[in-house]
């Protein structure tokens, strides 16, 4: 019985698997969208913020504090996630992406450190510009959606790209948040 993005993942797994790996106009659109949707969360915030007239929280210098180690903790982890992809000569687009697992750097302790990434930064500006719903709404909110895309569609194209290899890594490495301490073996 086919499942519901059966067709969306074919689309990424052939992209993915084509000799010529350059689609420049797919990779940058796929881009452009996931750029859109994370900006389009914010400027929601900042409009629900506005609209049912929130008051900024939390308080300066308060939002600095907690503003900046997320910041520099998101920016770090998906520019070092990005530079992890480039180098293995991929994109970190899913229909432009390197063409063998990546299970070294930030890899070696996230599944998808680049979306950790992400998740920190929309914290970090949340609280800079004092967005409340942002931090207690729409950033979860976003989290919720990419996990499930990333559940639904990414990591099936993975295990049909990569088989056995990608399942046993799934096993190991947590999604999103770092296990501390010992690692599971």
């Amino acid at each position: 019985m086919a499942r519901p993005f059966d067709r969306i993942i074919d689309f990424i797994y052939h992209k993915a698997t084509r000799r010529e790996k350059h689609h420049g106009r797919l990779t940058f659109l796929w881009g452009l969208f996931f750029f859109s949707a994370v900006l389009s969360t914010i400027i929601l915030a900042i409009l629900t913020d506005k609209m049912l007239n929130i008051n900024a929280w939390p308080p300066k210098p308060v939002n600095l504090i907690c503003a900046a180690p997320l910041l520099i903790a998101g920016i770090w982890l998906w520019l070092w996630s990005v530079l992890i992809f480039f180098k293995s000569r991929g994109t970190p687009v899913p229909v432009s992406p390197p063409p063998k697992l990546i299970s070294t750097g930030p890899y070696a302790c996230l599944r998808n450190p680049m979306l950790s990434g992400v998740f920190l930064m929309l914290f970090g500006i949340g609280f800079l510009f004092q967005l409340v719903s942002l931090i207690v709404l729409y950033t979860p909110l976003f989290i919720l959606i990419a996990s499930l895309e990333f559940k639904l569609i990414e990591e099936p194209e993975l295990e049909k790209r990569f088989g056995r290899a990608y399942v046993e890594y799934r096993k190991r490495v947590p999604m999103f948040i770092p296990r501390f301490g010992r690692r599971g073996h």
